[in-house]
């Protein structure tokens, strides 16, 4: 348990990166937890793009702005 304590970044690094598939965890020399890696679907990032279409409307002149956010980034 100490040592899982200890390393618990380097276990969960494994785990992403795919070196390790499970580890065990014992307390006092019997199984007390597996620590997994996520599954798959939680990485999958394929409906984010889009989320929000249709639920608002982009006005036509959104850019009307620009010059003027340069200029203050610019300090001019």
């Amino acid at each position: 348990m100490l040592d899982a304590k200890t390393s618990l970044s380097r276990l969960v690094k494994d785990l992403e990166s795919g070196a390790a598939t499970e580890f065990i965890i014992a307390r006092n020399g019997r199984a007390a937890a597996r620590l997994l890696p996520l599954a798959a679907k939680a990485t999958d990032r394929s409906r984010r793009i889009g989320i929000a279409k249709g639920r608002f409307d982009v006005p036509d002149d959104i850019d009307r702005g620009n010059a003027r956010i340069a200029q203050l980034f610019d300090g001019d």
